[in-house]
């Protein structure tokens, strides 16, 4: 087999899907104010800063200033931990909650049309393959991150609990 070819054929693929509209628009829910706020919608209570700026990869100094935005316009608050006080803990509020649902409704409704055009066995087999190429990716990411740090990087960190559709309503 020739895999240097289907790479080849795999990054065509890719740059076709982030140049399109919709790839675009998805991506951008995946980054900046959509993220901290599907971030805090997921984890279903309380964040830090320092874990969502961990997340996305982004100095403390950006993840100020998206919070400062996001609170600007009454989507999150921030406040002193009542059992840490060195530490401030961001809330979603009620508009905060409900752009995050809109967010996820709006993917999950693009998701849906995208496996449904698939269909049924090839959108399982999409499913069964993208979560497996993420997990290589991730261990990958580990595994290079030990190399180079000498740790894994991700004992401190708390995965976030999966909100159901039912849930999420």
């Amino acid at each position: 087999m020739d895999y240097h070819a289907l790479a080849q054929e795999l990054m065509y693929s890719m740059y076709l899907m982030n140049k399109s509209k919709p790839h675009r628009e998805l991506g951008d829910r995946m980054r900046g104010e959509a993220f901290v706020l599907q971030y805090a919608f997921q984890h279903e209570g309380p964040v830090l800063p320092s874990e969502i700026s961990q997340a996305m990869n982004i100095s403390s100094a950006r993840m100020a200033a998206t919070l400062n935005t996001l609170e600007r316009k009454g989507l999150v608050t921030r406040q002193i931990d009542p059992a840490d006080r060195r530490r401030i803990i961001v809330h979603l509020t009620e508009e905060g909650l409900a752009a995050a649902k809109r967010g996820q409704q709006a993917m999950s409704e693009h998701m849906v049309q995208m496996l449904e055009t698939l269909g049924e066995d090839d959108a399982r087999e999409f499913v069964r393959l993208s979560g497996k190429v993420a997990r290589i990716v991730v261990e990958m990411h580990s595994a290079l991150h030990e190399h180079c740090h000498g740790e894994t990087g991700h004992e401190h960190r708390r995965k976030p609990p999966v909100r159901s559709q039912a849930n999420a309503k």
